[in-house]
C-alpha cells in the first residue's frame, strides 16, 4: 500500500455475526478527520494502540501533530525500532515486571523485539514500513513547566501576532479571549466569565490596545499596565470606578507573585509557543510535537491546553481554506475540559474549534475513558466516533443518551447498543459519518514499542532517541556577549537594545512626585560626552528611562536687622537608590533642574526600567525626603558679611567689592559729618586770623603810603633846606628836620605792620595744620571702622525650607545600535 494514499490502515473489520477478525483491511479516509473524531474506550480497551496507529499513519503521510499528552502514553510515539533488535527495546522494558515474571531485563527484551516482530508481520507491516516511519516527521516531546523534555515558553503568547489586527479582530479577539482566560485560571480564579469578570475585561482590553498597536507584550508588560492600564475608559465608565486602582493593584500582585514563583520560571524559557515552528521544520518538514502534561497540577494543565487552543485556533484562521487534511490536534484525555455542565476556560476555544477547524484542514481527535462526563452537545459536530470496550452499562447508556440528543434521528440506537455490547479488547465500532453504516473494528498492530506510561525522568532519553536536544531548543530571546563601554554607559544585549525595560510605565507610589527629565543630547552629542565613538551608521534603537530620586529644595533665608533676603536651590539626583542604604547628599549634588524644562510626559514608545528599593515604597521615600530637609537645614547656613558700628550687612548675594562699597558709602557721610565739625571749629579763629591779616595787610598798605608820601615831602624839604641854607634862613631846616622824622615814623610803621603779617600768617598756617591733623585723625577713625567688618553665619530653620521637587525622576537613556554593538547612553545633561 502507498504511504502517501490518505487511506489510514488502523486495522481489520470485525465480523460481529461470526466473532472473528476478517481479511478486510479497514482504510481510513484521512480527510474524514477534518470532521473530527472522537475516541471512547475503557482502560484495556486498546484505545491508546488505536490512537497511536492513527497517528502513525498521519506520520507516515506526512500531516503534522499537536498531541496533547496527560499520561505520559503519547511518549511511545518515539519508541519505533526498525530493526526489532532487542538491545532497542531494553532500556524501556519494565525491569520490575520482568522480574517479577522470573526474567532477566535481557530476556524480556528479547521476548519483547519477537513478540514485535510476529506481530508486526501478522498485520502484514514490514520493516520497510517501520523505517519509512522512523524517517517520515520530526518527533519531540515537549514539557511546559518544565525542563525535563524541551521547555516551551509561554511568553510568546502575549506577543503580537501575525495576523493585522484589522480585518481580523473576531479572530484575534476570540485568541485574547482564550489566552486570558488561561492566565486567569493558572491564578487560580474560577468560573472566569469573559463578559463578566472585571479581570478578563481589563487584562483583554490591555492586550486588545497592544495588539492593536502591534506592540509584544509580556507577563510583566501586562503586570505594569494592570497598576496603570493604557487607556482612560471601560466602556463608558473611567477605568478606576470600573476597577479601582488597589482592587487592580491586588490582581497586579497575583500575577506577580505566579511570576515571582521559582517553579514558573520554566514556563519563561524553552522554545516560544509558535505553532507554525511547531508544526513545521524550518526546511518544511512536518512534525510530531508531544505536549506531556502529566507533572502538571490541574490548574497548570488548564492553562496550557486552552493557551495551546487558542494559539492554534490563531493560526489556523491565518490559513486559506481546503478540504484537505492540513493538521492534527491530538487530546488523549479530554476528561474536565469539556464537561456538560460548567465551562473550564477550555470549553470555549475547543467548541470554537470544532465548529470551524474543518473550513481550515484542521483536524481534531479527542479521546476519553468517561463517557459520562463529556458535552455531547458540543461534540454534535464530531464527524467520526471510535467506541471501543466500556467499563460499566451506565457509561454504555450515557454515551447512547448522548449521542442520541446530540444527533437527533441520525443514531439507531438498539443497533449501537447490540454492536457496542458485543465489543471485546482491542475492537472498536466506528461511526463515520461519511461511511453507510457503523463498523467493527480490529486495531492493528502498533509500529511504535507500546511501554505502557513513560514518566518525567525518562523523556530526555525519549528525545535523544530522535536527535532532539532540549540545549538546543530555540530560546525566546537570543542572548551573546556584550561590549561593555565606558561608565555611565551601559552595555545591553546587541542587535536588541530597545528590549530592555516594559513599554508601561511602572506606577509610582500613591502621592509620590514623578518627572520627565528632558533628552537634552542629541545621540551624538551624549556618545561624545560619555567619551563612546560612534559607528557612522549608528542608529537610535528607543529610549529607556531609568528611575532616580529627584530631590530639590528652595531654601528662603530672611533678617530685617541684617537686611537678609536671599535663596538658594538645593538639588541631589539619586539613580536607582539602594534598598535600607543611608543617602550621602553631598555626594549628589546636583545643579538645579528648571522644572520649566521638564517634559510632560515620556517619549512616545519609550521604554521603562522597573522601580524598585525605595522609589517604589511612598514610606521611604516620606522619610528621605524629611532626611533631605533636615540635611539642607543642617548644612545650609549662609555667611552675612556685617559691619556692626557702621549697621552695614550684606547676604551672599553680594560680593566683596560690593561690600565693601556699602561701607563706604555708610562712613563716608558720617566721616563727612564729623570732618565738617572739625572744619568749623577751625574756621572761627581761621576766619578771625585772616580778618586781622587782612586788616594788617590794609594798614601796611597804608603805611607805605604815608612813607612815600612823607618821604617825598622829605625830599623837597630837604632840597628847600638846602637852597635856605645858602640863603642864610634858619626856618627852613627845622621843616626839614621835621619832615624827616615823619618818614621815619612812617617807615617805623610799615616794619611793625610787616612783622604783623608776618605773625598772623604764622598762626593762620598753624591753625590750618591743626584743622588738618584733626580731619586725619578722623579719617583715620572712620577707616579704621569702615575695616571692622566680620562673617555672622544665618541657619535656616524649616519653615524656611520649601521642598519644590521630591520624588521619582525619569532619566532617558539613548538605545543606540552602533556597528552591532547595543548601547545605553544617558541622553540627559544637567546644567545644558
Amino acid at each position: 500500500m502507498s504511504e502517501m494514499d490518505g487511506k489510514y490502515f488502523l486495522g481489520k473489520v470485525w465480523d460481529p455475526k461470526t466473532g472473528e477478525l476478517t481479511d478486510e483491511p479497514l482504510r481510513y479516509d484521512s480527510e474524514d478527520l477534518t470532521t473530527h473524531a472522537v475516541v471512547v474506550g475503557m482502560t484495556g480497551s486498546g484505545k491508546t494502540g488505536l490512537c497511536v496507529g492513527l497517528l502513525e499513519e498521519a506520520a507516515l503521510n506526512n500531516v503534522p501533530a499537536l498531541m496533547i499528552d496527560p499520561k505520559g502514553d503519547l511518549t511511545n510515539l518515539l519508541l519505533h525500532f526498525p530493526d526489532l533488535l532487542p538491545s532497542d527495546f531494553q532500556p524501556w522494558i519494565n525491569a520490575a515486571q520482568a522480574k517479577k515474571e522470573g526474567k532477566t531485563e535481557e530476556q524480556a527484551a528479547a521476548e519483547t523485539a519477537e513478540m514485535w516482530k510476529n506481530g508486526l508481520a501478522q498485520w502484514g507491516i514490514a520493516p520497510e514500513r517501520l523505517r519509512a516511519l522512523a524517517d517520515s516527521v520530526n518527533f519531540t516531546i515537549y514539557t511546559p513547566g518544565s525542563s525535563s523534555g524541551v521547555p516551551l515558553s509561554v511568553m510568546a503568547s502575549l506577543g503580537a501576532p501575525g495576523l493585522a489586527w484589522e480585518g481580523n479582530e473576531e479572530v484575534l479577539g476570540e485568541q485574547i479571549s482564550g489566552t486570558v482566560t488561561a492566565l486567569l485560571s493558572l491564578t487560580g480564579l474560577k468560573d472566569i466569565d469573559p463578559v463578566q469578570s472585571r479581570e478578563h475585561i481589563l487584562l483583554s482590553n490591555i492586550v486588545a490596545n497592544a495588539w492593536r498597536n502591534g506592540q509584544d507584550l509580556d507577563l510583566g508588560e501586562l503586570i505594569m499596565q494592570i497598576q496603570t492600564p493604557p487607556f482612560a475608559r471601560l466602556g463608558v465608565l473611567d477605568v478606576n470606578s470600573f476597577f479601582p486602582e488597589k482592587d487592580r493593584a491586588g490582581l497586579a500582585m497575583r500575577l506577580n507573585s505566579m511570576l515571582a514563583s521559582p517553579s514558573f520560571q520554566t514556563w519563561m524559557t524553552g522554545e516560544p509557543l509558535d505553532v507554525a515552528a511547531l508544526l513545521y521544520t524550518p526546511d518544511g518538514r512536518a512534525r510530531h510535537s508531544i505536549f506531556y502534561i502529566a507533572h502538571l497540577s490541574e490548574e497548570e494543565r488548564m492553562f496550557f491546553v486552552t493557551l495551546l487552543f487558542a494559539n492554534v485556533e490563531t493560526w489556523m484562521r491565518g490559513q486559506s481554506g481546503t478540504t484537505s487534511l492540513r493538521a492534527l490536534v491530538y487530546f488523549d484525555e479530554i476528561f474536565g475540559y469539556m464537561p456538560p455542565l460548567g465551562n473550564p476556560p477550555s470549553k470555549t476555544v475547543m467548541l470554537r474549534m470544532l465548529k470551524q477547524a474543518r473550513a481550515f484542514g484542521v483536524g481534531l481527535v479527542l479521546a476519553t475513558q468517561n463517557p459520562v462526563d463529556v458535552d455531547y452537545k458540543g461534540l454534535s459536530n464530531t464527524g467520526t466516533w471510535f467506541i471501543g470496550k466500556l467499563g460499566t452499562e451506565q457509561d454504555k447508556a450515557r454515551l447512547l443518551d448522548g449521542l442520541t440528543s446530540a444527533m437527533p434521528g441520525a443514531v439507531d440506537v438498539r443497533e449501537l447498543d447490540r454492536l457496542i455490547s458485543g465489543i471485546g479488547k482491542r475492537v472498536f465500532l466506528m461511526r463515520n459519518v461519511h461511511e453507510k453504516a457503523p463498523i467493527l473494528f480490529q486495531t492493528r498492530w502498533a509500529m511504535n514499542y507500546l511501554a505502557g506510561p513513560l514518566t518525567r525522568t525518562q523523556i530526555p532519553a525519549l528525545n535523544a532517541l530522535r536527535g532532539v536536544d532540549k540545549a538546543a531548543a530555540r530560546p525566546t530571546a537570543q542572548t551573546a556577549p556584550v561590549e561593555v563601554a565606558p561608565a555611565p554607559v551601559r552595555p545591553v544585549a546587541p542587535g536588541t537594545p530597545e528590549a530592555s525595560g516594559t513599554l508601561t510605565r511602572p506606577p509610582v507610589p500613591s502621592g509620590v512626585g514623578e518627572y520627565f527629565l528632558p533628552a537634552n543630547l542629541t545621540t551624538a552629542e551624549a556618545g561624545e560626552r560619555h567619551r563612546y565613538t560612534l559607528d557612522p551608521g549608528a542608529r537610535e534603537a528607543g529610549v529607556l528611562y531609568r528611575p532616580a530620586l529627584l530631590a530639590q529644595a528652595e531654601v528662603l533665608l530672611t533678617n530685617a536687622k541684617y537686611g537678609l533676603n536671599t535663596s538658594m536651590t538645593w538639588t541631589a539626583l539619586i539613580p536607582d537608590p539602594e534598598p535600607g542604604a543611608t543617602v550621602r547628599w553631598e555626594d549628589n549634588h546636583n545643579p538645579p533642574v528648571d522644572d520649566r524644562q521638564l517634559d510632560r510626559a515620556p517619549r512616545a514608545d519609550a521604554r521603562f526600567a522597573p522601580l524598585s528599593g525605595p522609589l517604589a515604597d511612598a514610606k521611604q521615600l516620606r522619610t528621605l525626603e524629611a532626611d533631605f530637609v533636615d540635611y539642607v537645614v543642617r548644612n545650609g547656613a549662609v555667611n552675612v558679611r556685617a559691619n556692626e558700628k557702621l549697621k552695614v550687612y550684606a547676604g551672599p548675594d553680594v560680593d566683596d567689592a560690593a561690600f565693601q562699597a556699602m561701607c563706604d558709602d555708610a562712613a563716608d557721610d558720617q566721616m563727612q559729618a564729623e570732618l565738617d565739625k572739625v572744619k568749623a571749629r577751625f574756621a572761627t579763629r581761621l576766619r578771625a586770623a585772616e580778618d586781622k591779616l587782612k586788616r594788617e595787610e590794609r594798614e601796611l598798605a597804608e603805611d607805605e603810603a604815608d612813607f612815600k608820601s612823607r618821604k617825598g615831602e622829605e625830599y623837597a624839604k630837604h632840597a628847600e633846606t638846602l637852597l635856605s641854607f645858602f640863603g642864610g634862613r634858619r626856618k627852613s631846616l627845622s621843616a626839614s628836620l621835621s619832615k624827616r622824622r615823619m618818614a621815619d615814623k612812617a617807615k617805623a610803621d610799615i616794619e611793625e605792620s610787616q612783622q604783623t603779617i608776618a605773625d598772623l600768617q604764622e598762626q593762620v598756617g598753624d591753625l590750618q595744620e591743626e584743622m588738618e591733623a584733626a580731619m586725619a585723625e578722623v579719617e583715620a577713625k572712620w577707616d579704621a571702622l569702615m575695616a571692622d567688618t566680620r562673617e555672622i553665619p544665618v541657619a535656616p530653620r524649616k519653615t524656611d525650607v520649601r521642598v519644590r521637587l521630591f520624588g521619582v525622576a525619569w532619566l532617558p537613556h539613548y538605545l543606540v545600535d552602533s556597528a552591532g554593538r547595543a548601547l545605553e547612553i544617558p541622553a540627559y545633561a544637567a546644567g545644558e
